[in-house]
């Protein structure tokens, strides 16, 4: 029996933050195509984060980008 969570050109992954489990898909539709959060990747040699990582590093990113000072 196959693996319903993986599709020809997936991978299963462990989340870099929190260790949970995912498929990640990237030669096809992914679920993190559908987040509105759009983040680097990791430059630390780390792997993609699970939704809820992504969710919670896209919200300190957005804080971040809006307490830094405004320089012109």
């Amino acid at each position: 029996m196959t693996n319903q969570l993986e599709t020809p050109g997936s991978r299963r992954l462990a989340c870099s933050g929190c260790g949970t489990e995912f498929t990640c898909s990237p030669a096809g539709p992914c679920w993190c195509a559908e987040e509105t959060a759009r983040l680097p990747m990791p430059a630390d040699g780390g792997d993609c984060l699970c939704r809820d990582c992504l969710r919670k590093a896209a919200a300190q990113s957005a804080a971040s980008a809006q307490q830094a000072p405004n320089i012109n």
